[in-house]
């Protein structure tokens, strides 16, 4: 543990040495604040005109905040993480190949799985600093409008949860190459890939359906933000973590035998 801590901490000081770190979160959050604003925005405006007519009131007596704000911020946050990543995760191995310091660093007496763990929880605190930054919005609903805040933990979980296994898809995709743009390239590409699988499910047969289903990100996304805390969208997530870092710790093994 104590090289994964010193991998982590040379890994969490270059971050905040360079300026990806606060690129990322700041368009991250002027991406997520332009989403909220315009949702809730909506929200009123819909929920005024409502009062106003009765015919809109019993059209729209099922409204509410959680509903109508909270679900839809979530998707749209994922999708914000979905562009963010790639760029938080691409220069993780593929620097290190790039400037030469990998083959020094594989001399070092740390094991493969402790380089990658290190780097892969300093990209998880970036992440994790970067959705907690959101938060303010969700006190300001709370200020403005009752939502239910057990959905606002369990959609939080949710995103934390997608927000690993997109830093291990990166963190791999990273390891195949030298070049940045390439591994972000080819990051994003995954990742939107199995992103974008569920919307195939009704169009494939019932089987197909299915597994197109349970490997795609969103459906699992989908309860959290419901409020739903299932055990099978914990164990996808962090079974899909652990594959990738399972294939990156492959990729640096061959780096050695080569």
């Amino acid at each position: 543990m104590k090289n994964v801590y010193l991998v982590f901490k040379k890994e969490l000081r270059s971050y905040f040495l360079s300026p990806i770190a606060y690129v990322v979160i700041t368009i991250f959050l002027i991406l997520g604040g332009y989403f909220f604003y315009n949702i809730f925005a909506s929200f009123s405006m819909v929920s005024f005109e409502a009062t106003q007519n009765p015919v809109l009131a019993k059209q729209y007596n099922l409204l509410n905040v959680t509903e109508s704000v909270v679900r839809p911020l979530f998707g749209n946050m994922s999708i914000i993480m979905l562009l963010m990543m790639p760029m938080l995760t691409m220069r993780l191995l593929s620097e290190e190949k790039k400037s030469g310091t990998i083959e020094l660093l594989l001399t070092y007496p740390v094991k493969d799985i402790e380089i990658i763990l290190g780097k892969f929880f300093a990209a998880v605190v970036i992440f994790s600093v970067m959705i907690a930054l959101t938060f303010p919005c969700f006190i300001l609903l709370s200020v403005l409008g009752q939502p239910e805040w057990g959905v606002i933990i369990s959609g939080y979980v949710g995103l934390l949860l997608m927000g690993t296994a997109f830093i291990a898809f990166g963190l791999c995709a990273s390891s195949f190459t030298e070049n940045q743009i390439i591994a972000a390239a080819v990051s994003f590409g995954g990742l939107l890939v199995f992103y974008m699988m569920g919307y195939s499910v009704n169009f494939a047969g019932p089987k197909l359906g299915g597994v197109l289903s349970y490997i795609s990100f969103m459906p699992h996304l989908y309860n959290f933000a419901k409020g739903v805390v299932d055990t099978a969208d914990i164990v996808f997530y962090l079974n899909f973590a652990a594959f990738c870092l399972f294939l990156t710790m492959r990729t640096l093994e061959s780096k050695r035998w080569r």
